[in-house]
């Protein structure tokens, strides 16, 4: 067979003005799939005869010829990239403060830098599909530095295995305070797909009819940071998500567990099943239950005094303990005996919610009176006519007093010494996480998966909730620092984005100007800025 004989590529230098000859020899790269080419430079053009001149070797004195020094700066000139980098440079910071890089490279040694590049995508690219990787890439200094393709993408999310991604979380875990109490949170995830499983049909808050899907997330009260993350079926009970949750802790190592939890979980019996399985918790609960009101109305005329107020939370505190009583198995004797335990009523009395609620109260009353009056009764007040008023339309003011006895007061419960403030900056750090959630997830696009396996969903749901981490320490940074007074999340990313890195073969990379509130900004989400 002839052999093919190789292309010639003419290239003019814009210096010297001179037009080199290179032989092109293209061949198939395997690595990474893709037609690859080889030049060699075999001459240069003579302006006057137009011939091909052979390119000299290298002088005897070993210093280098005109001809290849040109040579070497057109090649540096057209090697010389130019990428957005101040959003990589704070991600790759946060990512190595929180040992999400050295955690992913230990469970994924061999594609930790594509997972980083999907994570990193999904962050800054806010809610646009994968797809759009390619463009995005090509501009971005990323981890992994090369084009994944969708096709690759999903060949990355199914390999993400199980047992893989529990070692993940085991090695999170292990950097967390050990002393911080655990809060977990619940969210829906709709999907296109009809063939994926743990899925029931039903309305998602956009309306849609789709299947969906429940996902449980844990994180902590004081570091507010996730990390770890399971599915659910939409069917599953509270109380059984619990039990598993609990005993899949136990698995990860962290049997000391502090739960904080809402007030579903402070009926009777719920609060002995915590006692018996010997978990801490601080709980959310209403003051109408029998021994909270109880509490209530024995230090009624104590908590609205000048020592028990704060002007932080501004609210009232006061701690009231009491014993619980419960039954203890003893599996090994066969039998049950009655165990004793103290636990902590905080009570908290708010002079604005009160009288907010009062004032609404009376709005009510005043609408009910004036129908009794004009009489203009309605069906649906027939209950609250009798309860407030007389058949003249007089209110019965010992009732209503009653009725307002209670305005303003909250209460939480824990088996964990602590005082009321400690406890209420617990509790309303899991709500400040749960509401960061819900609007974090926006950013990811969790709320519809495009995927089509099994296999693939749990690998995407792993590559998100790696960038939610980032994203939980970047919110977590922006309220301590009242940045949200000035930016949204959305715009400090993109302020920081816009900084370039120049790199040319040979030489270190360079960073571009930094203005002074991008320095300020990187200073404030607790990441040294990058040097020029």
């Amino acid at each position: 067979m002839e052999e093919k004989k190789p292309n010639l590529v003419y290239q003019k230098n814009k210096k010297s003005g001179v037009v080199y000859v290179y032989e092109d020899h293209p061949y198939w790269d395997p690595r990474v799939k893709q037609s690859r080419s080889k030049r060699t430079c075999i001459g240069k053009i003579d302006p006057e005869t137009g011939n091909v001149v052979p390119t000299r070797g290298k002088r005897k004195d070993n210093q280098e010829t005109s001809e290849k020094k040109a040579l070497r700066e057109d090649f540096l000139l057209e090697s010389v990239s130019r990428k957005f980098y101040g959003a990589m440079y704070l991600l790759d910071s946060i990512g190595n403060m929180l040992g999400i890089v050295d955690d992913l490279k230990s469970c994924f040694p061999n594609d930790y830098e594509q997972i980083l590049s999907l994570a990193y995508y999904l962050i800054i690219e806010d809610q646009n599909p994968l797809f759009r990787f390619e463009k995005w890439g090509a501009t971005h200094k990323h981890p992994y530095g090369k084009d994944i393709s969708s096709q690759r993408s999903n060949e990355l999310f199914v390999s993400i295995t199980a047992d893989v991604q529990e070692e993940f979380f085991r090695r999170q875990s292990k950097r967390r305070i050990e002393k911080e109490y655990w809060a977990y949170d619940t969210t829906i995830i709709s999907s296109y797909s009809e063939t994926l499983l743990q899925v029931q049909y039903g309305k998602n808050k956009d309306g849609e009819d789709l299947p969906h899907i429940r996902l449980l997330l844990v994180f902590g009260g004081e570091s507010r940071l996730p990390f770890y993350y399971r599915k659910l079926a939409e069917s599953t009970p509270d109380s059984k998500t619990r039990k598993n949750f609990l005993a899949e802790l136990d698995v990860l190592g962290l049997r000391k567990v502090k739960m904080v939890m809402d007030h579903g979980f402070d009926s009777v019996k719920s609060i002995n099943i915590l006692h018996k399985d010997h978990i801490k918790f601080l709980i959310d609960t209403k003051i109408s239950l029998t021994f909270v009101r109880q509490a209530l109305d024995k230090a009624y005329d104590d908590i609205r005094s000048f020592e028990h107020y704060s002007p932080i939370h501004d609210v009232y505190g006061y701690t009231v303990a009491s014993e619980w009583e419960y039954d203890q198995e003893q599996p090994d004797k066969g039998n049950i005996i009655k165990k004793k335990q103290y636990i902590y009523i905080h009570l908290y009395y708010s002079i604005e919610e009160a009288a907010e609620h009062e004032r609404e109260m009376d709005l009510f009353l005043a609408s009910l009176q004036d129908e009794i009056l004009n009489n203009k009764l309605e069906d649906s007040h027939k209950k609250q006519y009798a309860k407030y008023f007389d058949v003249q339309g007089t209110p019965k003011n010992d009732v209503i007093k009653k009725e307002k006895r209670y305005y303003g007061f909250s209460a939480l419960i824990t088996n964990e010494k602590m005082n009321a403030m400690t406890a209420l900056d617990l509790y309303r750090a899991k709500d400040i996480m749960e509401k960061a959630f819900g609007n974090l997830k926006e950013r990811l696009n969790l709320h519809h998966t495009l995927v089509s396996s099994e296999q693939a969903l749990n690998g995407k749901l792993f590559v998100e909730f790696v960038a939610f981490i980032y994203l939980s320490y970047i919110h977590k940074r922006m309220h301590e620092q009242s940045l949200y007074k000035e930016y949204t999340l959305h715009q400090v990313l993109d302020k920081l984005d816009i900084i370039e890195c120049f790199e040319c073969p040979g030489k270190k990379m360079r960073v571009g100007e930094i203005l002074d509130n991008q320095h300020e900004l990187f200073i404030k989400l607790g990441v040294e800025p990058p040097h020029p």
